[in-house]
C-alpha cells in the first residue's frame, strides 16, 4: 500500500512542475552535513506534503545554481523508511536511468532507505 507521501507524489509522474530551491546548487545544509549541494533542492510551492513542509523535489541534469525552474517529473525516489518521498525533475526532453539519479542523488539519499518509483 503506498503511503500518504507516494500517494501525492505519483499525481505528478509525467507531468510538468513548478520549483522553487531553497537548496540550490552550491548551498551548504549543516545539520546533514552537506557542504556543497551538487544539484538544485527544494519543493513544489503550495502543495503540503504529509510532512507538513512542501513537497520536495530534486532538479536533475542542471548544474547551475536557480531560484526556480520548470521541469517534468519522471521519477519518486520513494524513502520506505521516511515518510518525505522526492520527485525526480529534470528539463523537458531529459531521459536518466535509475542508476544516473541514485547518482546524482546520493549525496543525501545514502541516509536513507529508498526504491525509485516511475509510472
Amino acid at each position: 500500500m503506498d503511503s500518504e507521501s507516494l500517494k501525492l507524489a505519483r499525481t505528478f509522474l509525467g507531468k510538468k512542475v513548478q520549483l522553487e530551491f531553497d537548496q540550490p546548487v552550491g548551498s551548504s545544509y549543516a545539520p546533514h552535513g552537506i557542504d556543497s549541494y551538487p544539484i538544485n533542492y527544494g519543493y513544489v510551492p503550495g502543495v503540503p506534503a504529509p510532512d507538513g513542509d512542501d513537497l520536495d523535489a530534486y532538479l536533475l541534469n542542471v548544474f547551475k545554481p536557480l531560484q526556480k525552474a520548470e521541469g517534468v517529473c519522471i521519477a519518486i525516489i520513494h524513502r520506505t523508511n521516511d515518510d518525505d518521498d522526492k520527485l525526480i525533475v529534470v528539463p523537458e526532453g531529459v531521459e536518466l536511468s535509475d542508476e544516473e539519479i541514485q547518482k546524482q542523488t546520493a549525496f543525501q539519499e545514502h541516509l536513507y532507505e529508498g526504491v525509485i518509483v516511475r509510472e
